[in-house]
Protein backbone atom coordinates (compact mmCIF):
# COMPACT_ATOMS: atom_id res chain seq x y z
CA UNK A 1 0.00 0.00 0.00
CA UNK A 2 1.44 3.22 -1.09
CA UNK A 3 1.28 6.12 1.16
CA UNK A 4 -1.62 7.99 -1.10
CA UNK A 5 -3.59 5.29 -1.17
CA UNK A 6 -7.30 5.87 -0.16
CA UNK A 7 -8.73 4.47 3.22
CA UNK A 8 -12.74 4.27 2.12
CA UNK A 9 -15.77 1.98 2.59
CA UNK A 10 -16.68 -0.51 -0.03
CA UNK A 11 -20.19 -2.36 -0.73
CA UNK A 12 -22.09 -3.99 -3.17
CA UNK A 13 -23.37 -1.39 -5.62
CA UNK A 14 -21.47 1.23 -4.28
CA UNK A 15 -19.73 2.47 -7.89
CA UNK A 16 -23.42 2.79 -9.57
CA UNK A 17 -23.87 6.61 -9.39
CA UNK A 18 -27.75 7.63 -8.41
CA UNK A 19 -28.07 10.58 -10.69
CA UNK A 20 -30.83 12.71 -8.51
CA UNK A 21 -33.62 14.91 -11.40
CA UNK A 22 -32.46 18.48 -9.68
CA UNK A 23 -36.61 19.54 -9.31
CA UNK A 24 -38.03 22.15 -8.78
CA UNK A 25 -39.91 23.21 -5.73
CA UNK A 26 -43.64 24.75 -5.85
CA UNK A 27 -44.90 27.12 -3.07
CA UNK A 28 -48.35 25.90 -1.77
CA UNK A 29 -49.47 29.45 -0.68
CA UNK A 30 -52.46 28.17 1.13
CA UNK A 31 -50.27 26.04 3.40
CA UNK A 32 -47.62 29.16 3.61
CA UNK A 33 -47.54 31.01 7.04
CA UNK A 34 -45.62 33.65 5.59
CA UNK A 35 -46.54 36.81 7.68
CA UNK A 36 -43.33 38.23 8.10
CA UNK A 37 -42.23 37.79 4.32
CA UNK A 38 -39.57 35.32 5.61
CA UNK A 39 -37.35 32.67 3.76
CA UNK A 40 -37.84 29.87 5.74
CA UNK A 41 -38.91 26.89 3.65
CA UNK A 42 -41.06 23.47 5.01
CA UNK A 43 -40.68 21.34 2.00
CA UNK A 44 -42.89 18.28 1.43
CA UNK A 45 -41.55 15.50 -0.58
CA UNK A 46 -38.67 13.11 -1.17
CA UNK A 47 -35.62 14.27 0.90
CA UNK A 48 -33.23 13.32 -1.41
CA UNK A 49 -34.70 15.08 -4.17
CA UNK A 50 -35.76 17.96 -2.00
CA UNK A 51 -32.02 18.29 -1.28
CA UNK A 52 -30.77 18.41 -4.91
CA UNK A 53 -33.90 20.85 -5.57
CA UNK A 54 -31.80 23.27 -2.95
CA UNK A 55 -28.46 22.67 -4.03
CA UNK A 56 -28.98 24.79 -6.60
CA UNK A 57 -30.76 27.27 -4.56
CA UNK A 58 -29.01 27.29 -0.89
CA UNK A 59 -25.52 25.83 -1.83
CA UNK A 60 -22.73 27.08 0.51
CA UNK A 61 -25.53 29.27 2.62
CA UNK A 62 -26.38 26.46 5.36
CA UNK A 63 -24.15 27.26 8.86
CA UNK A 64 -25.57 24.33 10.51
CA UNK A 65 -27.53 20.61 9.36
CA UNK A 66 -28.79 18.50 11.94
CA UNK A 67 -30.19 15.10 10.64
CA UNK A 68 -31.24 11.69 12.18
CA UNK A 69 -31.66 9.50 9.51
CA UNK A 70 -33.42 5.84 9.75
CA UNK A 71 -30.73 3.61 11.70
CA UNK A 72 -31.71 0.33 9.43
CA UNK A 73 -32.16 -1.63 13.12
CA UNK A 74 -34.73 -3.63 11.18
CA UNK A 75 -37.28 -2.21 13.29
CA UNK A 76 -40.85 -0.53 11.83
CA UNK A 77 -43.71 1.92 13.30
CA UNK A 78 -46.92 2.66 11.94
CA UNK A 79 -45.33 5.70 9.45
CA UNK A 80 -42.14 4.06 8.11
CA UNK A 81 -40.61 0.84 6.75
CA UNK A 82 -37.15 0.62 8.34
CA UNK A 83 -36.10 -3.18 7.14
CA UNK A 84 -33.19 -1.84 4.43
CA UNK A 85 -30.66 -3.82 3.34
CA UNK A 86 -27.16 -2.60 4.43
CA UNK A 87 -25.74 -1.77 1.25
CA UNK A 88 -28.72 -0.20 0.06
CA UNK A 89 -28.49 2.20 2.79
CA UNK A 90 -24.95 3.12 2.82
CA UNK A 91 -25.85 4.24 -0.90
CA UNK A 92 -28.28 5.87 -0.31
CA UNK A 93 -27.47 7.70 2.57
CA UNK A 94 -23.68 8.79 0.69
CA UNK A 95 -25.48 10.26 -1.79
CA UNK A 96 -27.63 12.66 0.41
CA UNK A 97 -24.07 13.04 2.65
CA UNK A 98 -22.60 14.41 -0.69
CA UNK A 99 -25.65 16.94 -1.32
CA UNK A 100 -25.74 17.71 2.26
CA UNK A 101 -21.42 18.53 2.72
CA UNK A 102 -22.46 21.06 -1.01
CA UNK A 103 -25.31 22.62 1.04
CA UNK A 104 -22.57 24.05 3.99
CA UNK A 105 -21.02 27.07 4.70
CA UNK A 106 -17.18 26.77 4.29
CA UNK A 107 -17.42 27.29 8.61
CA UNK A 108 -20.02 25.39 8.36
CA UNK A 109 -21.22 22.13 10.57
CA UNK A 110 -22.97 18.61 10.23
CA UNK A 111 -24.57 16.63 13.09
CA UNK A 112 -25.51 12.82 12.15
CA UNK A 113 -27.81 11.25 14.71
CA UNK A 114 -27.55 7.47 14.73
CA UNK A 115 -27.09 4.07 17.38
CA UNK A 116 -24.88 1.20 17.19
CA UNK A 117 -25.75 -0.72 14.20
CA UNK A 118 -24.60 1.65 11.85
CA UNK A 119 -22.38 4.11 13.93
CA UNK A 120 -18.81 2.50 12.58
CA UNK A 121 -20.27 2.57 9.08
CA UNK A 122 -21.83 5.77 8.84
CA UNK A 123 -17.80 7.43 10.69
CA UNK A 124 -16.04 5.56 7.75
CA UNK A 125 -18.17 7.11 5.17
CA UNK A 126 -18.47 10.65 6.36
CA UNK A 127 -14.71 10.45 7.21
CA UNK A 128 -14.36 9.69 2.95
CA UNK A 129 -17.19 12.24 2.10
CA UNK A 130 -16.12 15.20 4.58
CA UNK A 131 -12.27 14.42 5.22
CA UNK A 132 -10.86 12.57 8.48
CA UNK A 133 -9.22 15.80 9.17
CA UNK A 134 -12.82 17.56 9.48
CA UNK A 135 -14.06 14.70 12.13
CA UNK A 136 -14.63 17.00 15.59
CA UNK A 137 -15.99 15.16 17.96
CA UNK A 138 -18.66 11.71 18.41
CA UNK A 139 -21.20 13.29 21.06
CA UNK A 140 -22.98 10.10 23.16
CA UNK A 141 -26.15 10.91 24.67
CA UNK A 142 -28.53 8.69 27.17
CA UNK A 143 -31.88 8.03 25.52
CA UNK A 144 -33.33 5.57 27.57
CA UNK A 145 -32.91 3.69 31.37
CA UNK A 146 -33.25 0.42 32.26
CA UNK A 147 -36.46 1.12 34.48
CA UNK A 148 -37.64 -1.82 35.77
CA UNK A 149 -36.10 -4.45 33.40
CA UNK A 150 -35.39 -7.77 34.54
CA UNK A 151 -31.91 -8.76 35.95
CA UNK A 152 -30.20 -10.97 33.11
CA UNK A 153 -32.40 -10.42 30.35
CA UNK A 154 -29.58 -8.05 28.55
CA UNK A 155 -26.19 -8.54 28.83
CA UNK A 156 -25.51 -4.76 28.54
CA UNK A 157 -28.59 -2.34 28.61
CA UNK A 158 -28.66 -0.18 25.36
CA UNK A 159 -29.16 3.26 26.64
CA UNK A 160 -27.08 5.54 24.51
CA UNK A 161 -26.88 6.77 20.62
CA UNK A 162 -24.60 8.69 19.23
CA UNK A 163 -23.88 12.01 17.23
CA UNK A 164 -21.07 12.45 14.29
CA UNK A 165 -19.76 15.91 14.36
CA UNK A 166 -17.97 17.02 11.41
CA UNK A 167 -17.00 20.30 9.58
CA UNK A 168 -17.12 21.25 5.82
CA UNK A 169 -13.69 22.81 6.56
CA UNK A 170 -12.32 22.27 10.39
CA UNK A 171 -9.45 25.01 10.15
CA UNK A 172 -12.68 27.32 9.47
CA UNK A 173 -15.10 26.50 11.88
CA UNK A 174 -16.22 29.50 14.17
CA UNK A 175 -17.82 27.38 16.90
CA UNK A 176 -19.31 28.98 20.80
CA UNK A 177 -18.40 27.52 23.79
CA UNK A 178 -21.39 26.47 25.76
CA UNK A 179 -22.61 25.77 29.29
CA UNK A 180 -25.24 23.28 30.16
CA UNK A 181 -27.36 22.65 33.00
CA UNK A 182 -25.37 21.01 35.48
CA UNK A 183 -27.55 20.84 38.97
CA UNK A 184 -30.52 23.21 40.43
CA UNK A 185 -29.09 26.46 42.47
CA UNK A 186 -29.80 26.33 46.36
CA UNK A 187 -27.03 24.61 47.75
CA UNK A 188 -24.27 26.96 49.33
CA UNK A 189 -21.26 25.31 47.91
CA UNK A 190 -21.29 27.09 44.76
CA UNK A 191 -19.27 29.99 46.42
CA UNK A 192 -21.52 32.79 44.85
CA UNK A 193 -21.74 34.62 48.33
CA UNK A 194 -20.86 38.30 47.29
CA UNK A 195 -23.74 40.46 46.25
CA UNK A 196 -23.38 43.87 44.05
CA UNK A 197 -25.78 46.09 46.26
CA UNK A 198 -24.39 48.95 44.41
CA UNK A 199 -22.05 50.31 41.26
CA UNK A 200 -22.22 54.09 40.71
CA UNK A 201 -20.73 53.73 36.84
CA UNK A 202 -20.87 57.05 36.33
CA UNK A 203 -18.13 57.69 38.71
CA UNK A 204 -15.56 55.92 36.79
CA UNK A 205 -12.48 57.40 35.97
CA UNK A 206 -9.94 56.64 33.18
CA UNK A 207 -6.48 55.19 34.32
CA UNK A 208 -4.96 54.24 30.83
CA UNK A 209 -5.28 52.15 28.04
CA UNK A 210 -2.60 49.27 26.91
CA UNK A 211 -2.82 46.53 24.67
CA UNK A 212 -6.26 47.49 23.61
CA UNK A 213 -7.82 47.39 26.53
CA UNK A 214 -9.07 50.55 28.33
CA UNK A 215 -8.39 51.05 32.35
CA UNK A 216 -10.97 52.71 34.82
CA UNK A 217 -11.06 53.08 38.77
CA UNK A 218 -14.16 53.52 41.08
CA UNK A 219 -13.34 54.68 44.61
CA UNK A 220 -14.81 52.56 47.40
CA UNK A 221 -17.60 55.20 47.67
CA UNK A 222 -19.18 54.48 44.84
CA UNK A 223 -19.72 50.68 45.19
CA UNK A 224 -21.09 48.50 47.98
CA UNK A 225 -20.55 44.47 47.91
CA UNK A 226 -22.17 42.43 50.46
CA UNK A 227 -20.92 38.82 51.37
CA UNK A 228 -24.29 36.97 52.11
CA UNK A 229 -24.68 34.40 54.89
CA UNK A 230 -24.48 30.59 53.52
CA UNK A 231 -28.14 30.01 54.72
CA UNK A 232 -29.58 32.47 52.62
CA UNK A 233 -28.40 30.70 49.57
CA UNK A 234 -31.85 29.13 48.98
CA UNK A 235 -32.81 28.60 45.40
CA UNK A 236 -35.44 31.05 45.77
CA UNK A 237 -32.54 33.75 46.57
CA UNK A 238 -30.58 32.45 43.80
CA UNK A 239 -33.71 32.86 41.02
CA UNK A 240 -34.45 36.67 42.55
CA UNK A 241 -30.92 38.00 42.54
CA UNK A 242 -28.61 35.96 39.91
CA UNK A 243 -27.59 39.16 38.56
CA UNK A 244 -26.08 40.58 41.30
CA UNK A 245 -24.65 37.58 42.64
CA UNK A 246 -20.88 37.01 42.09
CA UNK A 247 -17.42 35.28 43.32
CA UNK A 248 -13.66 36.24 42.33
CA UNK A 249 -11.16 34.26 40.55
CA UNK A 250 -7.06 34.14 40.11
CA UNK A 251 -5.65 35.92 36.81
CA UNK A 252 -5.50 33.58 34.67
CA UNK A 253 -5.60 32.48 30.84
CA UNK A 254 -4.54 34.24 27.89
CA UNK A 255 -6.72 37.61 29.14
CA UNK A 256 -6.02 37.52 32.64
CA UNK A 257 -2.92 37.23 32.44
CA UNK A 258 -2.96 40.71 30.67
CA UNK A 259 -4.88 41.88 33.40
CA UNK A 260 -2.59 40.66 35.57
CA UNK A 261 0.44 42.60 34.00
CA UNK A 262 -1.58 45.65 32.99
CA UNK A 263 -2.69 46.18 36.64
CA UNK A 264 -0.05 45.31 39.12
CA UNK A 265 1.19 48.92 39.32
CA UNK A 266 -2.98 49.92 40.45
CA UNK A 267 -4.78 50.39 43.48
CA UNK A 268 -6.87 47.35 43.49
CA UNK A 269 -6.94 46.86 46.99
CA UNK A 270 -10.16 49.22 47.41
CA UNK A 271 -11.02 50.44 44.20
CA UNK A 272 -13.39 48.74 41.73
CA UNK A 273 -11.08 48.10 37.96
CA UNK A 274 -13.03 47.92 34.97
CA UNK A 275 -11.53 47.02 32.23
CA UNK A 276 -12.83 47.36 28.84
CA UNK A 277 -11.88 45.70 25.63
CA UNK A 278 -13.68 44.36 22.14
CA UNK A 279 -12.62 40.19 22.18
CA UNK A 280 -11.45 38.64 18.97
CA UNK A 281 -12.72 35.05 19.72
CA UNK A 282 -15.40 33.62 21.13
CA UNK A 283 -19.10 34.31 22.43
CA UNK A 284 -18.61 37.87 22.28
CA UNK A 285 -16.42 37.96 19.42
CA UNK A 286 -16.59 41.80 18.10
CA UNK A 287 -18.79 42.96 21.50
CA UNK A 288 -17.47 45.81 23.71
CA UNK A 289 -17.30 44.35 26.75
CA UNK A 290 -16.35 44.77 30.31
CA UNK A 291 -14.23 43.02 33.13
CA UNK A 292 -14.46 43.57 36.57
CA UNK A 293 -11.86 43.43 38.68
CA UNK A 294 -11.85 43.43 42.53
CA UNK A 295 -8.78 43.30 45.10
CA UNK A 296 -6.50 42.06 42.04
CA UNK A 297 -9.25 39.50 40.82
CA UNK A 298 -11.52 39.23 38.77
CA UNK A 299 -15.06 39.01 39.21
CA UNK A 300 -17.73 36.51 37.24
CA UNK A 301 -21.11 37.21 37.83
CA UNK A 302 -23.54 34.38 38.62
CA UNK A 303 -25.85 35.22 35.44
CA UNK A 304 -22.82 34.32 33.01
CA UNK A 305 -22.74 30.57 34.59
CA UNK A 306 -27.02 29.68 35.09
CA UNK A 307 -29.86 29.45 33.17
CA UNK A 308 -33.15 30.78 34.60
CA UNK A 309 -36.56 29.04 34.00
CA UNK A 310 -39.60 31.21 34.83
CA UNK A 311 -42.03 28.69 34.75
CA UNK A 312 -40.12 27.09 37.69
CA UNK A 313 -38.68 30.18 39.26
CA UNK A 314 -35.48 28.45 39.73
CA UNK A 315 -31.29 29.07 38.14
CA UNK A 316 -30.04 25.42 36.89
CA UNK A 317 -26.12 25.70 37.39
CA UNK A 318 -24.36 25.62 34.04
CA UNK A 319 -21.02 23.66 33.05
CA UNK A 320 -19.06 23.61 29.98
CA UNK A 321 -21.10 20.92 27.75
CA UNK A 322 -18.91 17.88 26.97
CA UNK A 323 -19.83 15.27 24.35
CA UNK A 324 -21.41 13.20 26.81
CA UNK A 325 -25.21 13.95 27.90
CA UNK A 326 -25.88 11.43 30.55
CA UNK A 327 -29.03 13.84 31.66
CA UNK A 328 -32.21 11.74 30.53
CA UNK A 329 -33.15 14.64 28.42
CA UNK A 330 -35.92 12.39 26.56
CA UNK A 331 -37.74 12.06 29.86
CA UNK A 332 -40.96 13.99 29.31
CA UNK A 333 -41.06 15.10 25.58
CA UNK A 334 -44.08 12.87 24.88
CA UNK A 335 -46.09 16.26 25.16
CA UNK A 336 -43.58 18.74 23.29
CA UNK A 337 -44.74 20.71 20.49
CA UNK A 338 -48.40 19.23 21.27
CA UNK A 339 -48.00 17.00 18.72
CA UNK A 340 -47.49 13.00 19.34
CA UNK A 341 -44.75 10.98 17.45
CA UNK A 342 -44.48 8.21 19.46
CA UNK A 343 -40.54 7.27 19.72
CA UNK A 344 -39.48 9.55 17.03
CA UNK A 345 -39.11 13.06 18.71
CA UNK A 346 -36.23 14.74 20.08
CA UNK A 347 -36.17 16.85 22.97
CA UNK A 348 -35.26 20.60 22.00
CA UNK A 349 -33.32 21.10 24.55
CA UNK A 350 -30.63 18.90 23.37
CA UNK A 351 -31.34 20.51 20.04
CA UNK A 352 -30.58 23.74 21.42
CA UNK A 353 -27.44 22.49 22.90
CA UNK A 354 -26.34 21.86 19.50
CA UNK A 355 -27.55 25.01 17.41
CA UNK A 356 -26.11 26.98 20.28
CA UNK A 357 -22.18 25.72 19.56
CA UNK A 358 -22.79 25.51 15.89
CA UNK A 359 -25.20 28.91 14.94
CA UNK A 360 -25.68 32.05 16.14
CA UNK A 361 -28.86 34.50 15.30
CA UNK A 362 -29.83 34.50 11.59
CA UNK A 363 -27.64 31.51 10.27
CA UNK A 364 -29.39 28.82 8.02
CA UNK A 365 -30.32 25.52 9.94
CA UNK A 366 -31.56 22.58 8.06
CA UNK A 367 -33.09 19.08 8.65
CA UNK A 368 -33.81 16.94 6.29
CA UNK A 369 -35.76 14.13 8.37
CA UNK A 370 -37.78 16.74 9.87
CA UNK A 371 -39.83 14.07 11.47
CA UNK A 372 -42.26 16.00 14.00
CA UNK A 373 -40.72 19.20 13.30
CA UNK A 374 -38.07 19.66 16.40
CA UNK A 375 -35.21 21.11 14.72
CA UNK A 376 -37.23 23.71 12.71
CA UNK A 377 -38.90 24.63 16.21
CA UNK A 378 -35.90 25.05 17.88
CA UNK A 379 -34.58 27.38 15.40
CA UNK A 380 -37.45 29.38 15.16
CA UNK A 381 -37.22 30.24 18.72
CA UNK A 382 -33.64 30.76 18.58
CA UNK A 383 -33.79 33.29 15.83
CA UNK A 384 -32.17 31.21 13.02
CA UNK A 385 -33.32 30.95 9.03
CA UNK A 386 -34.54 27.49 8.83
CA UNK A 387 -35.31 25.13 6.13
CA UNK A 388 -36.83 21.71 7.22
CA UNK A 389 -37.90 18.56 4.67
CA UNK A 390 -40.30 15.97 5.86
CA UNK A 391 -41.67 13.28 3.00
CA UNK A 392 -45.19 11.92 4.74
CA UNK A 393 -48.44 13.51 5.74
CA UNK A 394 -46.63 14.52 8.69
CA UNK A 395 -45.31 17.22 7.27
CA UNK A 396 -49.36 18.73 7.54
CA UNK A 397 -50.03 17.04 10.65
CA UNK A 398 -47.05 17.65 13.02
CA UNK A 399 -44.40 19.76 10.85
CA UNK A 400 -47.47 22.63 9.81
CA UNK A 401 -49.04 22.30 13.52
CA UNK A 402 -46.15 22.47 15.31
CA UNK A 403 -44.88 25.13 13.69
CA UNK A 404 -48.12 27.65 13.73
CA UNK A 405 -48.36 27.50 17.27
CA UNK A 406 -45.10 28.33 18.12
CA UNK A 407 -45.11 31.30 15.06
CA UNK A 408 -48.68 32.52 17.55
CA UNK A 409 -46.80 32.58 20.41
CA UNK A 410 -49.19 29.55 21.98
CA UNK A 411 -46.74 26.70 22.10
CA UNK A 412 -45.58 26.93 26.04
CA UNK A 413 -43.07 23.47 25.23
CA UNK A 414 -39.25 22.56 25.53
CA UNK A 415 -37.10 25.68 25.56
CA UNK A 416 -40.29 28.22 25.42
CA UNK A 417 -39.57 29.31 28.35
CA UNK A 418 -35.98 29.01 28.23
CA UNK A 419 -35.50 31.35 25.34
CA UNK A 420 -38.12 33.51 26.67
CA UNK A 421 -40.16 32.37 23.47
CA UNK A 422 -43.19 35.19 22.84
CA UNK A 423 -43.95 34.33 19.00
CA UNK A 424 -43.02 35.18 15.97
CA UNK A 425 -41.47 33.56 12.67
CA UNK A 426 -42.91 32.32 9.79
CA UNK A 427 -41.96 30.09 6.91
CA UNK A 428 -42.91 29.20 2.74
CA UNK A 429 -44.20 26.00 2.28
CA UNK A 430 -43.46 24.10 -0.81
CA UNK A 431 -43.90 20.87 -2.74
CA UNK A 432 -41.69 19.07 -4.83
CA UNK A 433 -42.81 19.57 -8.96
CA UNK A 434 -43.35 16.42 -10.50
CA UNK A 435 -40.95 14.53 -12.77
CA UNK A 436 -40.27 16.71 -15.80
CA UNK A 437 -39.88 13.81 -18.06
CA UNK A 438 -42.55 11.37 -18.37
CA UNK A 439 -43.17 8.44 -20.71
CA UNK A 440 -45.88 8.35 -22.78
CA UNK A 441 -48.85 4.90 -23.89
CA UNK A 442 -46.39 4.69 -26.73
CA UNK A 443 -43.45 4.44 -24.47
CA UNK A 444 -41.40 7.64 -25.87
CA UNK A 445 -40.38 10.54 -23.45
CA UNK A 446 -42.11 13.66 -23.22
CA UNK A 447 -42.09 16.52 -21.66
CA UNK A 448 -44.45 16.20 -18.35
CA UNK A 449 -47.83 17.80 -19.69
CA UNK A 450 -48.15 19.19 -15.63
CA UNK A 451 -45.46 21.44 -16.64
CA UNK A 452 -46.78 25.31 -17.76
CA UNK A 453 -44.06 26.97 -19.55
CA UNK A 454 -42.84 29.12 -16.58
CA UNK A 455 -42.42 25.67 -14.53
CA UNK A 456 -40.69 24.07 -18.04
CA UNK A 457 -38.11 27.36 -18.29
CA UNK A 458 -37.26 27.10 -14.62
CA UNK A 459 -36.34 23.51 -14.31
CA UNK A 460 -34.26 23.34 -17.90
CA UNK A 461 -32.72 26.29 -16.33
CA UNK A 462 -31.16 24.40 -13.45
CA UNK A 463 -30.68 21.02 -15.56
CA UNK A 464 -28.25 23.52 -17.58
CA UNK A 465 -26.54 25.71 -15.17
CA UNK A 466 -28.26 28.70 -15.34
CA UNK A 467 -30.73 30.69 -12.68
CA UNK A 468 -34.04 31.56 -14.29
CA UNK A 469 -34.64 35.09 -13.96
CA UNK A 470 -36.36 36.37 -16.94
CA UNK A 471 -35.52 39.57 -18.30
CA UNK A 472 -38.51 41.52 -18.59
CA UNK A 473 -37.34 43.89 -21.63
CA UNK A 474 -35.98 40.85 -23.75
CA UNK A 475 -38.43 37.56 -23.70
CA UNK A 476 -34.64 35.09 -24.95
CA UNK A 477 -33.58 36.48 -21.67
CA UNK A 478 -35.38 33.71 -19.04
CA UNK A 479 -31.90 32.68 -17.40
CA UNK A 480 -28.06 34.04 -17.20
CA UNK A 481 -25.18 32.17 -16.45
CA UNK A 482 -22.55 34.65 -15.83
CA UNK A 483 -22.98 38.37 -17.17
CA UNK A 484 -23.14 37.38 -20.68
CA UNK A 485 -24.37 33.81 -21.33
CA UNK A 486 -27.87 33.64 -21.65
CA UNK A 487 -30.24 30.34 -21.56
CA UNK A 488 -34.09 30.34 -23.63
CA UNK A 489 -36.80 27.76 -23.39
CA UNK A 490 -39.56 27.20 -25.60
CA UNK A 491 -42.18 24.81 -27.04
CA UNK A 492 -42.27 26.31 -30.35
CA UNK A 493 -40.47 25.36 -33.56
CA UNK A 494 -37.67 27.59 -34.26
CA UNK A 495 -36.92 28.89 -37.40
CA UNK A 496 -34.69 31.31 -39.53
CA UNK A 497 -36.85 34.19 -38.80
CA UNK A 498 -36.80 33.35 -35.20
CA UNK A 499 -33.12 33.25 -35.56
CA UNK A 500 -32.10 36.38 -37.01
CA UNK A 501 -34.53 38.62 -34.98
CA UNK A 502 -32.81 37.40 -32.03
CA UNK A 503 -29.65 38.07 -33.79
CA UNK A 504 -30.26 41.85 -33.85
CA UNK A 505 -30.56 41.98 -30.31
CA UNK A 506 -27.86 39.65 -29.11
CA UNK A 507 -24.37 41.49 -28.65
CA UNK A 508 -20.87 39.56 -30.45
CA UNK A 509 -19.66 39.06 -26.72
CA UNK A 510 -22.87 38.10 -25.79
CA UNK A 511 -23.95 33.97 -26.23
CA UNK A 512 -27.24 32.24 -25.73
CA UNK A 513 -28.64 28.26 -26.01
CA UNK A 514 -32.12 28.01 -27.10
CA UNK A 515 -33.93 24.63 -25.77
CA UNK A 516 -36.39 23.76 -27.89
CA UNK A 517 -38.78 20.99 -29.19
CA UNK A 518 -37.85 21.46 -32.79
CA UNK A 519 -36.00 24.01 -35.57
CA UNK A 520 -34.45 24.39 -38.43
CA UNK A 521 -31.19 23.32 -39.01
CA UNK A 522 -29.90 25.26 -41.18
CA UNK A 523 -31.11 28.13 -39.43
CA UNK A 524 -27.64 29.04 -37.42
CA UNK A 525 -25.64 28.83 -40.36
CA UNK A 526 -22.55 31.59 -39.67
CA UNK A 527 -23.87 32.32 -36.17
CA UNK A 528 -21.42 31.24 -33.24
CA UNK A 529 -23.00 32.59 -30.25
CA UNK A 530 -25.90 30.89 -30.60
CA UNK A 531 -26.73 27.00 -30.15
CA UNK A 532 -29.81 25.07 -29.79
CA UNK A 533 -30.75 22.12 -28.01
CA UNK A 534 -33.79 20.20 -28.28
CA UNK A 535 -35.87 18.70 -25.56
CA UNK A 536 -36.34 16.13 -24.18
CA UNK A 537 -33.67 14.32 -25.80
CA UNK A 538 -30.90 16.89 -25.08
CA UNK A 539 -32.03 16.18 -21.04
CA UNK A 540 -32.16 12.01 -20.91
CA UNK A 541 -28.73 12.04 -20.05
CA UNK A 542 -28.51 14.27 -17.35
CA UNK A 543 -30.11 12.17 -14.43
CA UNK A 544 -33.18 9.69 -13.54
CA UNK A 545 -36.48 10.86 -14.51
CA UNK A 546 -39.83 9.82 -12.93
CA UNK A 547 -38.28 8.47 -9.62
CA UNK A 548 -40.77 9.52 -7.08
CA UNK A 549 -39.19 7.62 -3.83
CA UNK A 550 -35.11 6.77 -3.44
CA UNK A 551 -36.41 4.74 -0.35
CA UNK A 552 -35.10 6.45 2.66
CA UNK A 553 -37.68 8.55 3.89
CA UNK A 554 -38.07 6.45 7.12
CA UNK A 555 -36.98 7.01 10.84
CA UNK A 556 -36.46 4.15 13.08
CA UNK A 557 -38.31 4.33 16.79
CA UNK A 558 -35.55 3.86 19.40
CA UNK A 559 -37.44 3.60 22.51
CA UNK A 560 -37.31 6.36 24.40
CA UNK A 561 -38.86 6.99 28.15
CA UNK A 562 -41.81 9.30 27.07
CA UNK A 563 -43.29 8.94 30.51
CA UNK A 564 -41.09 10.07 32.46
CA UNK A 565 -41.64 13.36 35.46
CA UNK A 566 -41.73 16.54 33.12
CA UNK A 567 -40.12 18.47 36.13
CA UNK A 568 -37.15 16.19 35.79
Amino acid sequence: MTENTKLELTWIGKNKPIIVEPRILIENIKMSNNKEDTNNMLIHGDNLLALKALENIHGGEIKCIYIDPPYNTGAAFELYDDNLEHSIWLNLMKERLIILKNLLTENGIIYVQIDKTEQAYLKVLMDEIFGRKNFITMITCKVTSPGGLTGGTEMFFDSSEYVLCYAYNKEKVEFNSIKVEAGVMGVAQFGYDYFIKQINYDAKKFIKEEGGIKYYSIDSNNFEFVKIPKESLTSQFYYENFHNLFQTANLSGGIGKKLKSATSDLDSSNNLIICNYVPSKGKRKGLETNLLMWKKRIIYTLDGYVQADKSKKQVSKLDYVTNIFTDSLWNGIASEGSVVFNNGKKPERFIKVLLDIATNVGDYVLDSFLGSGTTCAVANKMGRKWIGIEMGDHAYTHCKTRLDKIIEGTDSSGITSIVNWIGGGGYRFYELAPTLIKKDAFDQEIINPDYNGEMLSSAVAIHEGYTYNPNKECYWKQSYNGEKSYLYVTTNHIGKRDIDSIKTELKDDEYLIIVCKSYDSNSLEGIKNIGIKKIPQSLLKNCEFDVENYNLNIINPPIYDEDGDDNE
